[in-house]
Protein backbone atom coordinates (compact mmCIF):
# COMPACT_ATOMS: atom_id res chain seq x y z
CA UNK A 1 0.00 0.00 0.00
CA UNK A 2 0.97 3.73 -0.91
CA UNK A 3 1.21 6.52 1.23
CA UNK A 4 -1.80 7.40 2.93
CA UNK A 5 -3.10 11.13 1.49
CA UNK A 6 -6.93 11.37 2.17
CA UNK A 7 -8.92 10.93 4.41
CA UNK A 8 -12.65 10.12 3.67
CA UNK A 9 -15.67 11.28 5.13
CA UNK A 10 -18.99 9.20 5.08
CA UNK A 11 -20.65 10.33 2.29
CA UNK A 12 -17.83 9.55 0.09
CA UNK A 13 -16.89 6.39 1.79
CA UNK A 14 -20.36 5.13 1.22
CA UNK A 15 -21.04 6.03 -2.45
CA UNK A 16 -19.65 3.08 -4.08
CA UNK A 17 -22.37 1.48 -2.23
CA UNK A 18 -24.90 3.21 -3.69
CA UNK A 19 -27.37 1.85 -6.00
CA UNK A 20 -26.54 4.38 -8.51
CA UNK A 21 -22.69 5.48 -7.58
CA UNK A 22 -21.19 8.78 -9.11
CA UNK A 23 -19.05 7.74 -11.56
CA UNK A 24 -16.39 10.82 -11.09
CA UNK A 25 -16.20 9.55 -7.54
CA UNK A 26 -15.78 5.68 -8.19
CA UNK A 27 -13.04 6.83 -10.98
CA UNK A 28 -11.39 8.94 -7.57
CA UNK A 29 -11.10 5.69 -5.66
CA UNK A 30 -9.67 3.81 -8.49
CA UNK A 31 -7.41 6.68 -9.15
CA UNK A 32 -6.37 6.84 -5.45
CA UNK A 33 -6.65 3.11 -4.74
CA UNK A 34 -4.43 2.77 -1.39
CA UNK A 35 -3.73 5.91 -0.91
CA UNK A 36 -6.69 7.19 1.49
CA UNK A 37 -8.07 5.83 5.13
CA UNK A 38 -11.40 7.16 7.16
CA UNK A 39 -11.59 7.70 10.61
CA UNK A 40 -13.09 5.77 13.09
CA UNK A 41 -15.89 8.76 13.54
CA UNK A 42 -16.44 7.91 9.49
CA UNK A 43 -16.78 4.24 10.67
CA UNK A 44 -19.08 4.59 13.27
CA UNK A 45 -21.67 6.53 11.19
CA UNK A 46 -21.44 3.79 8.65
CA UNK A 47 -21.85 0.91 11.03
CA UNK A 48 -24.58 2.58 12.67
CA UNK A 49 -26.50 3.71 9.77
CA UNK A 50 -26.71 0.17 8.09
CA UNK A 51 -27.58 -1.14 11.98
CA UNK A 52 -30.51 1.11 11.67
CA UNK A 53 -31.83 -0.59 8.32
CA UNK A 54 -34.43 -3.18 8.84
CA UNK A 55 -33.26 -6.30 7.55
CA UNK A 56 -33.76 -6.43 3.99
CA UNK A 57 -31.44 -7.05 0.94
CA UNK A 58 -30.07 -3.43 1.06
CA UNK A 59 -28.68 -4.12 4.48
CA UNK A 60 -27.34 -7.24 3.52
CA UNK A 61 -25.42 -5.33 0.50
CA UNK A 62 -24.02 -2.64 3.08
CA UNK A 63 -23.24 -5.26 5.16
CA UNK A 64 -21.43 -7.51 2.31
CA UNK A 65 -19.57 -3.50 1.37
CA UNK A 66 -18.46 -2.78 4.81
CA UNK A 67 -16.85 -5.96 4.90
CA UNK A 68 -15.43 -5.91 1.61
CA UNK A 69 -13.70 -2.87 2.42
CA UNK A 70 -12.16 -4.22 6.05
CA UNK A 71 -10.92 -7.46 3.68
CA UNK A 72 -9.22 -5.06 1.22
CA UNK A 73 -7.77 -3.33 4.06
CA UNK A 74 -9.06 0.24 4.37
CA UNK A 75 -7.07 1.67 7.42
CA UNK A 76 -9.37 3.25 10.05
CA UNK A 77 -7.55 6.28 11.71
CA UNK A 78 -8.30 6.87 15.15
CA UNK A 79 -9.16 10.05 17.66
CA UNK A 80 -6.15 9.82 19.15
CA UNK A 81 -4.08 12.74 21.76
CA UNK A 82 -2.86 14.55 18.52
CA UNK A 83 -6.14 15.10 16.85
CA UNK A 84 -8.07 15.77 20.75
CA UNK A 85 -5.02 18.18 21.28
CA UNK A 86 -5.59 20.06 18.28
CA UNK A 87 -9.28 19.53 18.27
CA UNK A 88 -9.66 21.34 21.14
CA UNK A 89 -7.41 24.33 20.04
CA UNK A 90 -9.46 24.79 16.92
CA UNK A 91 -12.77 24.46 18.47
CA UNK A 92 -11.71 26.84 21.15
CA UNK A 93 -10.77 29.07 18.35
CA UNK A 94 -14.23 29.29 16.35
CA UNK A 95 -16.37 29.42 19.55
CA UNK A 96 -14.20 32.70 20.29
CA UNK A 97 -15.45 33.15 16.78
CA UNK A 98 -19.07 32.62 17.56
CA UNK A 99 -18.91 29.58 15.00
CA UNK A 100 -19.89 25.94 16.17
CA UNK A 101 -19.19 22.86 14.57
CA UNK A 102 -20.92 19.53 14.62
CA UNK A 103 -19.14 17.15 17.22
CA UNK A 104 -18.10 14.89 14.66
CA UNK A 105 -16.60 17.18 11.67
CA UNK A 106 -14.32 18.49 14.67
CA UNK A 107 -13.21 15.23 15.55
CA UNK A 108 -12.98 14.28 11.42
CA UNK A 109 -11.24 17.50 10.66
CA UNK A 110 -8.57 17.36 13.19
CA UNK A 111 -7.86 13.42 12.21
CA UNK A 112 -7.10 14.71 9.25
CA UNK A 113 -5.45 17.61 10.12
CA UNK A 114 -3.12 16.25 12.94
CA UNK A 115 -1.94 13.78 9.73
CA UNK A 116 -1.42 15.95 7.12
CA UNK A 117 -4.48 14.81 5.14
CA UNK A 118 -6.61 16.01 2.84
CA UNK A 119 -10.47 15.71 3.81
CA UNK A 120 -12.18 14.26 1.12
CA UNK A 121 -16.14 15.61 1.37
CA UNK A 122 -19.04 16.40 -0.37
CA UNK A 123 -20.09 18.80 2.50
CA UNK A 124 -16.65 21.33 2.19
CA UNK A 125 -19.18 23.90 3.78
CA UNK A 126 -19.14 21.50 6.69
CA UNK A 127 -15.27 21.83 7.43
CA UNK A 128 -14.69 25.73 5.77
CA UNK A 129 -13.93 27.21 9.23
CA UNK A 130 -10.95 24.82 10.39
CA UNK A 131 -7.69 26.56 10.16
CA UNK A 132 -5.10 24.14 8.29
CA UNK A 133 -7.85 21.95 6.71
CA UNK A 134 -7.37 20.66 3.23
CA UNK A 135 -10.35 20.03 1.58
CA UNK A 136 -11.39 17.88 -1.94
CA UNK A 137 -14.76 16.97 -2.94
CA UNK A 138 -14.85 14.19 -5.47
CA UNK A 139 -17.58 14.79 -7.05
CA UNK A 140 -16.93 18.28 -8.63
Amino acid sequence: MGRISYLLDSNILSEPARLKPNERVLQRFADHDGAYATAAVVWHEMVYGCELLPTSKRKSQLHSYLAMLVANGLVVLPFDQAAAEGYAKERARLQQQGKTCAYADGEIAAIAISRQLTLVTRNTQDFQHFQNLVLQNWFE
